[in-house]
């Protein structure tokens, strides 16, 4: 019997996006076998070739939900079971001894809830010397007001914990915006007013300038046992947001900020996988900490084309308590989703005055070159599309075009 065989079953909840099918991809070729679990039965990731099995979990975050998890475990045997949204991240700390004969390869309730807000995360790197941006939270609508007055505009909305908001707001009727820019305390007050029927207001946080700077880590037992890093080279919106085109950064760059993004984690007391998100700007040199992610981030397929082995880690240390061998990492790669390019494109070059930052420089002729010549570049790679795993991409264009 060979080893794939007889190495325990890695379930993978959450393979509807580009995430967790780059961690059914990873797992697969490391030869551990994968059970995927989709709410969708749509999901792109039940059409990967690298899955042992495919499963759709009917009722997920209930208590129903976990009777088919260990019935799962029954079916397939002992193993070890990573998610990636935060909202499973959660319901799976809550419910981690429930799941019979799964194992679910998870941070510490208390350092969750740290990462998952953003007023605490903040607190913490400040406590440490990072530098974050001056930020305020109001909890009533006389705070609104003196924020009003006293803050330096412009400045960028957006909720401390959006999983903990969501529900309030979607029961209200109110649109869950991500980020959402101010430029005066007139423009603050009306967006504020938006919310006042809940009763809860979003961070108000400093505009920083630049691009986004992602470090990634594997921490076990307080040390960073493996690194990477990228840059954004375009974003969705184009103002900010999640990347459409990311580069991978040499780890021999930004050595200094990679020791402070690990203080923080150790601070924190993270274990796992962590992406410490900053505003970099290349002109000043000014690196500002935005957030922490305490879980497989948008941009992974990047780190998996590079072989940074995030997931085998977690399989192999959280779960069987070894170190997995792993390649050095490749620095030279791009990674790119070309269906979000486009829309990102289409709003540069016809709607230009929907960018809600004013600072964003709109540059037709570059970007519509660069998305050209990106398809010519050897170097650059795709969220979805493989040419060793092609059913994915099938699926995600059914998908898209609603067939």
């Amino acid at each position: 019997m060979n080893e794939t065989q007889t190495r325990p079953p890695c379930y993978v909840l959450g393979i509807e996006t580009q995430i967790g099918l780059s961690l059914v991809r990873e797992l697969g070729e490391a030869g551990i076998p994968v059970v995927g679990i989709a709410v969708d039965p749509n999901a792109i990731g039940l059409k990967s070739r690298y899955l042992t099995h495919g499963e759709i979990l009917d009722k997920p975050r209930t208590d129903e939900g976990l009777a088919e998890l260990r019935a799962l475990g029954e079916r397939y045997g002992a193993g070890y079971l990573l998610t990636v949204s935060e909202a499973n991240t959660a319901w799976l700390i809550d419910n981690h001894a429930r799941l019979g004969k799964i194992t679910p390869l998870l941070p510490s309730k208390e350092a969750f809830a740290i990462v998952l807000d953003k007023t605490r995360t903040l607190e913490a790197a400040a406590a440490l010397g990072l530098d974050v941006p001056q930020s305020a939270c109001p909890n009533d609508w006389n705070e609104v007001e003196q924020l009003a007055r006293g803050f330096r505009f412009p400045a960028v909305l957006k909720w401390a914990d959006p999983n903990a908001v969501a529900g309030a707001l979607h029961a209200a009727g109110i649109e869950l915006i991500k980020a959402e820019y101010v430029y005066s305390a007139e423009e603050f007050l009306r967006a504020a007013e938006r919310y006042r029927p809940v009763g809860a207001w979003p961070l108000v946080q400093e505009y920083c300038a630049g691009v986004g700077l992602g470090q990634f880590f594997f921490m076990h037992r307080g040390q960073a046992v493996r690194r990477f890093q990228h840059l954004r080279i375009a974003e969705w919106p184009p103002e900010g947001g999640f990347s459409s085109v990311c580069d991978a950064v040499p780890l021999d760059q930004f050595r200094d900020l990679q020791e402070q993004s690990i203080r923080l984690l150790q601070h924190i007391g993270w274990d796992g996988v962590a992406m410490v998100e900053y505003r970099y700007d290349p002109a000043s040199g000014r690196a500002v900490l935005m957030e922490v992610n305490g879980r497989f981030w948008g941009s992974f397929p990047l780190a998996m084309y590079c072989g940074a082995g995030f997931g085998v880690l977690a399989y192999g240390l959280q779960g069987e308590g070894r170190m997995p061998a792993l390649p050095p990492v490749r620095e030279n790669l791009r990674c790119r989703m070309v269906a979000t390019e486009l829309k990102r494109l289409r709003r540069i070059l016809l709607e230009p005055g929907k960018i809600r930052d004013r600072t964003f420089q709109v540059r037709p002729v570059r970007e519509t070159v660069r998305f050209l010549v990106d398809f010519l570049r050897p170097s650059v790679r795709y969220y979805v599309w493989s040419l060793k795993d092609i059913k994915p991409f099938i699926r995600d264009v059914r998908n898209a075009l609603g067939m």
